[in-house]
């Protein structure tokens, strides 16, 4: 039993200690993610907006799962009104 509850210490004193190692870098990561994120975005739909992209056949069949996450990406980008003329999503 003893061994038991020093155990559940040292691993919550591990796991306070890598939050605390971690916050300082939280922000950054997500914005490297973020900033990921929306160049996949643009390499899945840059056919349908006029850029010539050399994986299409790849991520042509991404293009039904990522659209759910469209509307949040065109707005990000700074275009108010969805770019593709084939659907609006506003």
């Amino acid at each position: 039993m003893k061994l038991e509850k020093i155990r559940r210490l040292l691993r919550d004193v591990s796991l306070i200690a890598e939050e605390a190692y971690n916050a300082p870098f939280r922000a950054a990561v997500a914005r490297a993610r973020r900033e990921q994120d929306d160049l996949f975005m643009l390499l899945i739909f840059s056919e349908m907006m006029g850029v010539p992209n050399p994986a299409s056949y790849y991520t042509l069949e991404l293009q039904p799962i990522m659209l759910e996450k469209f509307h949040d990406w065109h707005l990000r980008m700074g275009m108010p009104h969805s770019p593709l003329d084939q659907f609006k999503c506003c």
